[in-house]
């Protein structure tokens, strides 16, 4: 093995066991994301030996297996990003990392597109070598993969996982088939393609505050121009030469001398005006009819044990009570799969009272006012849950797309117009 560092490990918060590596002892801390490969047998790559220990030439560099992969537990679910968000959190708070600069290539740095929006004062910055924040065609987006290629890449997995024809032609110098046996198991390979083939980051990119540096290659610049666009504090570096995987090591230097230089800039002082936030409203249906029909000594146990539900789902799911009026509960979670989880609970035990709970899932960006979210994502927020039918769970496109790999199952609703919103929203309704 090429010099790797030893391999510790950190504890999640569910208990599974993350591997990580540390190496180098510059002045700012790089955690670098990873794909599925493990770490131990990228090391064995020449060119990635070479990447990871260019990045330590001047940063403390931190690399991890994520759980299922690797030196990771493997006797676990295959994370969605909502959870590797987690594992990052956890993983950085073990190595002191307060405030680290979150790179990655690839899908690989979307998860750090999603912390970063939601955790803008752990961020010092971002860097993305071939940004993907999504894996497949689209009409507004044609830099993704087209269903040929997709079905394709999904059979060398099925077929040929582990062996020496599992291999890249792009880059046969690399020995993908020692690679992929190392890193995972075939089943665990389908599953995470299966997820990121679902996943799609690209409406948390307006809401990532911290500076982000794209890097690719000169014909991709269409690609990055887009994205560019859709970031408030990117910008982009295109290089020479073909390809999307990590540069030849001929070819590090000039890549590696634009991150030193980008994250070089001393970082600007950290003021919380806005942040990515899950937000879920709930309210008991026809509570005004049922009220009068119950009269106050009726109604003030009722709405009391509802209550009690409502904030036990909320701890279990880790979601914080911002508000309630009367019957109705606004509460923030730092993972749209949680929200959907919580309401799902939520609606499931009232009905044990007799009652009925209808609720609103929506991911986007809220200002935060005195410590407390609200803006237009809390509106839309809460705009959803009033369209919402007895016992129905609405949901924005936006938790749809990041919830990829949780379970859930989706139902789509169409474009509906919400009250005082000018333009429709694309909605989903969980399914049962």
């Amino acid at each position: 093995m090429s010099d790797a560092p030893e391999t510790r490990y950190v504890r999640a918060g569910d208990g599974a066991y993350i591997a990580c590596q540390v190496l180098g002892d510059g002045p700012i801390d790089i955690a670098w994301a990873p794909d599925s490969w493990s770490v131990d047998a990228l090391w064995q790559v020449p060119k990635y030996a070479s990447w990871f220990r260019g990045l330590a030439s001047f940063s403390r560099l931190i690399l991890h297996d994520r759980r299922g992969t690797g030196a990771s537990s493997r006797n676990v679910d295959v994370p969605n990003l909502e959870t590797r968000v987690a594992d990052l959190r956890a993983l950085l708070d073990d190595l002191g990392a307060e405030r680290p600069v979150l790179g990655g290539q690839l899908e690989g740095g979307a998860v750090n597109v999603l912390f970063a929006a939601t955790q803008p004062e752990r961020v010092r910055s971002l860097f993305w070598w071939y940004p993907s924040p999504r894996s497949t065609h689209a009409d507004d987006y044609p830099w993704g993969g087209n269903q040929d290629d997709l079905e394709r890449w999904m059979q060398d997995i099925v077929e040929n996982w582990g062996s020496s024809r599992y291999n890249d032609p792009d880059d046969p110098s690399v020995p993908w088939g020692l690679l992929s046996r190392q890193s995972a198991t075939p089943d665990v390979a389908i599953q995470h393609e299966l997820i990121w083939r679902q996943t799609d980051v690209r409406g948390t990119l307006p809401s990532v505050s911290a500076h982000t540096l794209l890097l690719a290659r000169e014909h991709d610049r269409d690609a990055l121009t887009y994205l560019v666009d859709l970031m408030p504090r990117a910008s982009m570096r295109l290089f020479a030469g073909g390809g999307d995987s990590i540069p030849a090591i001929h070819e590090q230097a000039e890549v590696l001398r634009a991150i030193r230089d980008f994250i070089g800039v001393p970082a600007p002082a950290f003021e919380l005006d806005t942040v990515l936030a899950t937000v879920l409203f709930t309210d008991i249906v026809n509570s005004t009819e049922l009220h009068s029909s119950l009269g106050d000594e009726g109604w003030k146990p009722l709405v009391g044990r509802h209550h009690e539900i409502v904030r036990d789902a909320l701890a279990r799911w880790r979601g914080v009570e911002n508000d309630t009026a009367g019957d109705g509960f606004f509460a923030t979670f730092d993972g749209p799969a949680r929200a959907v989880r919580c309401a799902q609970e939520i609606i499931a035990r009232v009905r044990d009272l007799g009652i009925e709970v209808r609720a609103g899932v929506h991911t986007g960006e809220a200002t935060v006012i005195d410590g407390k979210v609200g803006g237009l994502g809390v509106v839309i927020g809460a705009r959803i849950a009033d369209a919402a039918a007895p016992s129905e769970i609405l949901v924005s496109q936006t938790v749809k797309d990041l919830t990829a790999g949780s379970g859930l199952t989706f139902e789509t609703v169409g474009e509906c117009y919400l009250k005082g919103i000018p333009e429709p929203w694309h909605l989903h309704r969980v399914a049962t």
